[in-house]
């Protein structure tokens, strides 16, 4: 099957939110699964990054052990087999396709196109919150891009509407900027909360300097085109996987 993702002409460089369709795993990771992490054959998840390597035509596709961090690996200074623990990837060598895996969390790809310098980030609220996607651009720009020039494009995420939180999680976001509650709606039930992960992660890019967009897509509401790790959990599954988007330099 030809793979088909979710692309944004405001990216400037090849790339691609890519959605549980065309991949060869089955049962819960139906589909393209491509979370090493995950208990899926590996077999299965190898032959799904494979199909997305392919699609670029890219030398490597190369990703990281994520770990909700603010941590950014420049790919090419760094032994990528490994996995190193972080959640965001930059570089400027061409060939290579940067890599962020999902299941509700927001997938962020970047590119300065002039300077040839492209980033990938797993931005949760955790990593959004400590910084994640400031630190992706100054790790960029110390490659010699430029603020100015950065798109940046946030790719299928969990929308306001199926994010409940509790009052604690609300707590620890006004305990870290009090401006930060108009991303937070009443819930369905008291001391329920409706977050705005998206609406949150383009705020911090755009506060950083870099023009930012969203795809729009919801990965919890539509279950036959993403994996989603709430929906998951709501319905009891042992496991779930995770999609990838992916950019790489390049037309």
């Amino acid at each position: 099957m030809i793979l088909k993702p979710i692309t944004s002409d405001h990216l400037g460089t090849r790339h691609g939110f890519f959605t549980r369709q065309g991949g060869v795993s089955d049962g819960i990771y139906r589909g393209l699964n491509c979370g090493v992490g995950s208990s899926d054959k590996q077999d299965a998840v190898s032959e799904n990054r494979s199909r997305v390597t392919s699609h670029f035509g890219a030398g490597r596709l190369v990703t990281v052990h994520q770990v909700h961090s603010s941590d950014v690996v420049v790919a090419e200074n760094v032994d990528l087999t490994k996995r190193p623990k972080a959640d965001a990837l930059v570089t400027a060598e061409p060939g290579l396709a940067l890599g962020v895996l999902t299941a509700d969390c927001t997938p962020v790809l970047f590119s300065d196109s002039t300077a040839g310098v492209i980033g990938a980030a797993h931005a949760g609220w955790k990593g959004a919150l400590a910084g994640i996607l400031e630190n992706t651009i100054a790790a960029m720009v110390r490659l010699g891009a430029s603020r100015d020039r950065i798109a940046a494009v946030a790719g299928p995420t969990i929308s306001q509407a199926n994010y409940e939180v509790g009052q604690e999680f609300l707590e620890t976001f006004e305990a870290e900027d009090p401006e930060t509650l108009r991303f937070f709606a009443a819930g369905r039930t008291p001391e329920k909360y409706q977050f705005d992960l998206p609406g949150f992660a383009l705020s911090r890019l755009r506060e950083a300097g870099v023009d930012a967009t969203w795809t729009g897509h919801c990965t919890y509401g539509d279950a036959d085109q993403f994996f989603s790790y709430r929906r998951t959990t709501h319905a009891k599954e042992p496991d779930y996987g995770r999609q990838i988007s992916v950019v790489t330099l390049g037309d």
